[in-house]
């Protein structure tokens, strides 16, 4: 027998021992094959042993011998693995585990006693877990196979990778994939010249920038306590020191100050808590971080009528130049 057919005949087995009785176009459905194939599955196991009888009916469908339970409900190595992805089927198939993770979970919830398995179901049936933000398409990331492969392994890995600069090509120790708002991020540090170790820090790639990847044959040894979570905490947290380069004084109508958290998130929340007191005309003074000049701008922009840009003097005049050459090129011909 087949390892993706013994696989299939397990997983039936511990969809009719978890739900009861079932259909076999149910069946089907789950297992992703015809309903034909499910007729043979289901010979197979009556032939191997296994009491599965056929409840004859418009009510009908296959069902174990009532007091029946496998114990065959060992995890493989790999669906061991895809359980800490069992939040996220998403993600999980892209890294290739979608298939071990379905199989783990049920096999988790096959040795679980009655009233738990139930939990667990109405847990799945009520949470869900959707980690991309709003209205963004997931990005392509041909390539994360690859690096999940590198940073399972672990082996060096060779990239040909797409800066703001240009291309450049780099073999990194791939060191943890991280999926922070529905984008994928390797953390490796660099290596360079013949086997010698770069003075660079560990960095961070974006996936989808990745333009080619080759595992390589060589393995190399991780940093000792190396730990991803607490690297990608502080990495993000000075990042985002990085990110304001000043502030921005501004005089914001009352639906502006209700704009500005949609736009700028935590620190436009936290700018309109710490507005000022409303003018005659209901406008309120707020300070909110901004990053470089440009950015600033065309941020700000977004405001539109709703705000008034008081200071520093030169995102006034940059802000005030944006909005002269959109009048000048919106302004009717003769």
């Amino acid at each position: 027998m087949g390892a993706m057919r013994a696989d299939r005949l397990l997983s039936l087995l511990l969809l009719l021992q978890n739900r009861g009785r079932m259909t076999a176009p149910e069946l089907a459905a789950e297992l992703e094959v015809s309903v034909r194939t499910v007729y043979r599955d289901i010979e197979a196991l009556g032939a191997s042993g296994i009491p599965v009888y056929a409840d004859r009916g418009p009510a009908g469908g296959y069902r174990l011998l009532d007091g029946y339970r496998t114990r065959l409900t060992g995890l493989t190595g790999d669906e061991a693995d895809s359980l800490f992805l069992a939040g996220m089927p998403g993600p999980a198939t892209q890294l290739g585990l979608g298939a071990d993770l379905a199989t783990a979970q049920l096999k988790l919830r096959a040795a679980l006693p009655a009233e738990l398995g139930e939990r667990s179901r109405r847990i799945q049936e009520r949470f869900h877990l959707d980690a991309p933000g709003w209205f963004r398409d997931a990005e392509e990331v041909p390539h994360l196979g690859a690096v999940a492969e590198a940073v399972w392994r672990p082996r060096v890995l060779r990239v040909d990778y797409r800066r703001w600069r240009g291309e450049v090509r780099r073999e990194l120790h791939p060191l943890g994939l991280v999926l922070k708002g529905g984008i994928w991020y390797l953390v490796a540090r660099a290596r360079s010249g013949e086997g010698q170790e770069s003075t660079e820090s560990v960095r961070t790639y974006r996936v989808s920038r990745i333009l080619d990847a080759e595992v390589l044959g060589e393995t190399f040894a991780r940093p000792t306590g190396f730990d991803l979570a607490a690297h990608w905490e502080e990495s993000s947290r000075r990042l985002e020191e990085m990110r304001f380069q000043g502030e921005a004084q501004l005089l914001l109508t009352p639906r502006g100050l209700r704009l500005l958290p949609m736009k700028f998130g935590a620190p436009g929340a936290a700018a309109a808590a710490d507005a000022g007191p409303p003018d005659a005309a209901g406008r309120a003074r707020v300070v909110l971080p901004v990053e470089s000049l440009p950015v600033a701008t065309h941020d700000l922009l977004w405001l539109g009528v709703e705000a008034d840009v008081l200071g520093p003097p030169e995102l006034r005049e940059a802000v005030a130049r944006a909005v002269t050459e959109l009048a000048q090129r919106y302004a009717p011909s003769d």
